[in-house]
């Protein structure tokens, strides 16, 4: 199994509800490919609720059956369509990918 983290800050940090906003709709895109991506086991979106100058707004955390389907993920077309989204209202991201043991 391989898992699949990333963590995003938002581009609306002075304004707590439109980042808000943004990370709601971050987090139904993201969820809205649960089931139609190949080896894509699971899928679970958090909005950060801690108000910290360090801190991200959201988080990604997915299964993959295995490298294979990660690699698939990348350029499938339901998440081709959820990228744009996600990229119109990030601006950072960090990503962190293992084989779990």
């Amino acid at each position: 199994m391989v898992k699949h983290i990333v963590i995003w800050r938002l581009k609306d940090r002075d304004d707590p509800k439109a980042r808000l906003a943004a990370a709601q709709q971050c987090k139904q895109a993201l969820e809205s490919m649960a089931g139609k991506i190949p080896g894509l086991l699971r899928v679970e979106v958090g909005i950060n609720f801690l108000d910290d100058a360090n801190a991200a707004d959201m988080a990604l955390y997915t299964e993959f059956t295995d490298r294979a389907a990660l690699d698939g993920y990348q350029t499938h077309p339901v998440h081709e369509a959820v990228k744009p989204v996600i990229r119109d209202r990030a601006s950072e991201r960090r990503v962190v990918d293992w084989v779990a043991s």
